[in-house]
Order: structure tokens, then C-alpha cells, then sequence
């Protein structure tokens, strides 16, 4: 009687560990944050956000330093909030664009630092702004021969 009382408290426990597994890799794949890691954030206007999601990657020179908080629509542009590590220092004449990046098309941030020695400060607007280029769009122009 005592060895079945001990394989299920065996299967209990290795039930529960897995489960609290399966919860840690949900968060993880689905890029959550349970806990705030801190840093700071910035704005962005775009004419066109088109396949671009929150929490998508924020790169400057292939590092990631941040990811995308928020989009919403204002004055009938996309308003693009950006959270940034708080070490990076983004200087005022940064361009911000929106890019492709594999084979599936996965959309990111790119930021291109210019040679301002002036930063930006948290909640400050990125005015240099470029949109994703439109694959269909530019397919139908050249095949109509708009190119």
C-alpha cells in the first residue's frame, strides 16, 4: 500500500514541474514580460505600419536594444512606441525604419543612428521616419509597367 502512495506523489510532482515548464516557454516564446526590465521609451510616426506587432524587435546594427510597445492610430498616422534598453543612448538625428527580416517576413525596427552629440530623452519623437516597402505594390508596378 505505501508503494503506490509514493509513485503518485512521484507523478504529482513530476506533473507540476512540467507544467510550470510549459508556462515559463508560453511567456518566453510568446515574448511577455512578467516583470518590467526597466529602461525607457520613445515615439515614432509612420505613414504605414503594414505587418509590423507589438513586441516586435527593436536592432541597431543587428543588436537587439529594445522591442515595440505599443501602435496606435493619431492623426491618421501610426504612432509607434518604442521601450529601449536603458543604456542605449539614441541620438536626436536617428532614422527609424521598418524591415523584413527572413524569409517569412517577420517585420523589426531598425534603427540607424546619425552624428548628433545630442540624445534623446525618454518620451521624446523620432523625427526621421521611413515606412516598410509595400512587396505587393511594387510587384504589380512593375509588372504593369509603372516602373
Amino acid at each position: 500500500m505505501r508503494r503506490g502512495w509514493d509513485l503518485e506523489l512521484i507523478t504529482g510532482a513530476f506533473l507540476i514541474l512540467g507544467i510550470l515548464a510549459l508556462g515559463y516557454l508560453s511567456i518566453r516564446l510568446a515574448r511577455m514580460e512578467v516583470v518590467g526590465r526597466g529602461g525607457y521609451h520613445l515615439i515614432a510616426r509612420f505613414s504605414s505600419v503594414e505587418g509590423l506587432k507589438n513586441g516586435a524587435v527593436v536592432e541597431i546594427a543587428g543588436v537587439q536594444v529594445g522591442r515595440v510597445k505599443s501602435i496606435n492610430l493619431e492623426d491618421y498616422q501610426a504612432k509607434v512606441i518604442l521601450s529601449l534598453q536603458e543604456n542605449v543612448k539614441i541620438p536626436e538625428d536617428t532614422i527609424v525604419s521598418i524591415r523584413t527580416k527572413g524569409l517569412l517576413g517577420e517585420k523589426y525596427v531598425r534603427l540607424s543612428p546619425g552624428g548628433s552629440e545630442t540624445y534623446l530623452k525618454p518620451g521624446e519623437e523620432i523625427l526621421e521616419t521611413e515606412a516598410p516597402i509595400n512587396l505587393e505594390e511594387l510587384i504589380a508596378n512593375f509588372v504593369f509597367g509603372k516602373i
